[in-house]
């Protein structure tokens, strides 16, 4: 029998240098305080991108990591799948620019969009290609730089997002950290949760005059975003604990899209699983969208804080809604 796990070799992921705290975003909001931003999120600080990085540039270095923990190089790789809502342009492909720079134009290369879970989406499908044999070696990466379409005068969505990229090596090897089938689906009635209006068909320019340029920044419903997430990830954790017939004392850590402090303590609560076996690096990061997971992992692997035989949860909710979750065995 064809086992449906794959093995993740290595694991990388980078931040831009330029540390933006909360003071600054502050400014524009005089009459809030830096206490009530932590509370309300979990975010001190976060990372923004300088004028000259591009979403690519984080790509290549957290790819570059991947492969020096997977002890191999670019070409070795059929294929790559980037996770993205903000491409570096809309045509082609940023997965095609990555190839490019890596030095292997010919492999295959896409992006994926699901917002927040892009990644754990992104793992599937690679998982999937790998267990078909239409790939040996596949680079699963994501790259967000969402201080490009964060409004710095919204309170909803000001304090919330930063950029950053993370990656992860999926090949057909028999060792490694075995990735698990994915569980994958959403609520399409709560489109509008969370969206960016502009940009595309529908509206590809800005006309200003007409209060139209608001729709080029992130919106998000926080009220229905907190009560459906929170239910989105426990449901997620919990399907996943019976898919693969564990309790919740058999994880040893949780992996979770860093959407907010709050919410991820509210499921912890829900499913029983202590708030300290959960991976957190909002504080410093905030959220990055489809990045956020592929970095808490990346950064929890060079802390050195998994053991051999972990059982870990990736577990997201995004705008749209989507909803992801699996079982990684370290």
């Amino acid at each position: 029998m064809i086992s449906d796990t794959v093995c993740i070799a290595g694991v990388g992921h980078a931040a831009p240098s330029k540390v933006q705290a909360n003071s600054e975003i502050l400014k524009a909001f005089p009459d809030r305080t830096e206490d009530e931003i932590v509370r309300l999120t979990g975010i001190r600080e976060r990372r923004f991108a300088g004028d000259d990085e591009s979403a690519t540039d984080l790509a290549v270095i957290a790819v570059q990591h991947a492969l020096t923990q997977a002890g191999m190089t670019a070409e070795q790789i059929d294929g790559i799948i980037m996770a993205t809502l903000i491409p570096d342009q809309p045509v082609p492909a940023m997965a095609s620019d990555l190839a490019r720079r890596l030095g292997i134009p010919r492999v295959l290369a896409f992006d994926l969009n699901a917002a927040c879970s892009g990644w754990l989406y992104a793992l599937e499908v690679g998982r999937s290609f790998i267990v078909s044999g239409t790939a040996k070696n596949l680079i699963v990466v994501t790259a967000e730089l969402l201080s490009r379409i964060t409004n710095p005068q919204d309170h909803e969505t000001a304090f919330l997002f930063g950029d950053g990229a993370g990656a992860a090596i999926l090949t057909n090897g028999a060792g490694g950290h075995r990735l698990h089938r994915m569980g994958l689906s959403g609520d399409a009635d709560q489109f509008e949760a969370i969206q960016r209006k502009g940009g595309g068909a529908r509206m590809p320019w800005p006309v200003a005059q007409d209060g139209h340029a608001k729709h080029f920044y992130l919106q998000m419903n926080g009220t229905s975003v907190f009560k459906n997430a929170v239910i989105g990830f426990a449901e997620q954790i919990e399907q996943t604990l019976a898919r693969q017939n564990l309790k919740p004392e058999d994880i040893a850590w949780i992996v979770p899209h860093q959407a907010n402090e709050r919410i991820l303590k509210a499921v912890s609560k829900r499913v029983g699983i202590p708030y300290d076996k959960f991976v957190v690096t909002i504080g410093k990061y905030g959220n990055t969208s489809a990045a956020s997971v592929s970095m808490a992992l990346g950064w929890a692997a060079e802390e050195g804080i998994f053991a051999d035989g972990d059982k870990i949860i990736f577990c997201s909710v995004g705008a749209g809604l989507t909803f992801a979750g699996g079982l990684l065995e370290w």
